[in-house]
């Protein structure tokens, strides 16, 4: 059957059209724009609130204003989007609701936690090589203050954040995939399955994050008939400097040596001397590390292929003060320019 020979193995999907990432855009944080990829952004915002009173109204513009500068770099309009494919952290994807109003096209919402910037990229593949679209527009963001409020305390109760804990990235990322266009394709994705260790502790994510990671990891490559070695880089969402050597040691046990070509976006993202404990995370993470830098790389023919593994801890202040543990997940793409990209 058609839709059989687009499905690699029981998890990965591979595109038979041509999708391109056919430009990108990404505006950063105060915090994130003093960071060691901060010459990679479009845009460094100052102001976190953004001349806004709440940290959530901040959030939607950071994300509008990524999708207006995406647009912006290919001379499109809104209507010029067959779709946005959008996600956040906030209740009810406030920030992605909020911009998509303004945006006015079709809109899906998506949450997948931290892993939605992945999950959102294969979905908008998906659009375009079912032939539904020729243009989506992919969006993401994040806001540290937002998030800390609503998954563990406000920032202004000052309280003492472990060695473990990472810092949930401020500012949105945006892609423009076309069928056929130029620029680095999707190639394929492998869809993760939610994977609970029984960590209960939200300051410990990396931890909690690291065996979806792995098995997502396993699975794309056992699907794909790769080895890491096959890929320039396997850069996971935000598992911190804590949670990627855990991922790692994972994949080994089932046979892949990660070796020198495993990176983290979290990591990526920040310098230690910045204070923010075991890296980045946040929605808004892997989104902004892709799209300001690892794009760029690309683009510039340092980087021939990727594999992004976003990875998201499905948990929710409700269950986490239940006594639940966290569930996690982890999505993957791959994007690759030149030889099985071009």
């Amino acid at each position: 059957m058609e839709s059989a020979e687009r499905r690699v193995g029981s998890f990965t999907l591979a595109f038979r059209t041509p999708v391109a990432i056919e430009a990108a855009a990404s505006v950063a944080g105060p915090v994130e724009g003093q960071g060691p990829l901060a010459s990679y952004f479009d845009r460094v915002v100052r102001d976190k609130l953004f001349g806004h009173p709440t940290w959530e109204s901040a959030e939607a513009t950071f994300l509008r204003q990524a999708v207006d500068l995406l647009l912006g770099k290919r001379r499109l309009k809104t209507e010029d989007l067959d779709y946005l494919v959008a996600g956040d952290l906030i209740n009810q994807l406030g920030a992605s609701s909020f911009a998509a109003r303004a945006v006015d096209r079709p809109f899906l919402g998506l949450f997948g936690a931290c892993a939605t910037w992945a999950e959102a990229l294969a979905v908008g593949a998906l659009l375009i090589d079912g032939g539904y679209a020729r243009r989506v527009g992919v969006a993401v963001s994040s806001h540290h203050e937002a998030a800390e409020r609503q998954f563990r305390y406000p920032v202004e109760f000052g309280y003492q954040r472990p060695a473990t804990a990472t810092w949930t990235a401020t500012g949105a990322a945006a892609a423009l995939l076309t069928a056929g266009g130029e620029g680095p394709r999707l190639t394929m994705a492998t869809v993760g399955r939610v994977i609970d260790m029984g960590v209960k502790d939200p300051f410990d994510l990396g931890a909690a994050m690291a065996a979806a990671a792995a098995d997502t990891i396993v699975h794309h490559l056992r699907d794909s008939g790769r080895s890491p070695q096959d890929y320039d880089l396997v850069a996971t969402g935000d598992l911190g400097s804590y949670g990627l050597p855990i991922a790692a040691d994972l994949v080994r046990d089932q046979g892949y040596d990660l070796g020198e070509a495993a990176a983290d976006c979290g990591v990526l993202l920040y310098d230690r001397a910045q204070g923010i404990g075991a890296g980045g995370s946040g929605t808004a993470c892997s989104a902004l590390v892709t799209t300001g830098y690892l794009y760029r790389e690309m683009l510039a023919g340092n980087l021939r292929s990727l594999l992004l593994v976003s990875t998201g801890a499905l948990f929710s202040p409700t269950s986490y003060h239940q006594g639940e543990s966290i569930p996690c997940v982890a999505h993957a793409v791959s994007i690759e320019w030149g030889a099985g990209g071009e």
